[in-house]
């Protein structure tokens, strides 16, 4: 399992954020977990399933590199 958390801080708005995370599922595939949302509210999730450990590595590397183009940092 890996995980990645992210925040983003801006001076008039809740602070927000963003995890991805890597799982084996039930069933041998690999689960890819996105989260979002502002700190201390309700977020948001969508799981996307993968057959194999590389095609989600790399699904979960666009969706964090994206999240920190959009101005998140690393926790």
């Amino acid at each position: 399992m890996a995980i990645c958390l992210l925040y983003r801080q801006t001076p008039c708005r809740a602070p927000r954020f963003y995890r991805v995370e890597i799982a084996m599922n039930l069933f041998g595939e690999v689960s890819v977990l996105r989260e979002w949302g502002v700190a201390r509210g309700r977020g948001h999730g969508v799981i996307n399933v993968y057959g194999n450990l590389r095609d989600a590595s790399i699904a979960a590397d666009q969706h964090r590199n994206r999240a920190i183009g959009r101005g998140y940092a690393r926790a």
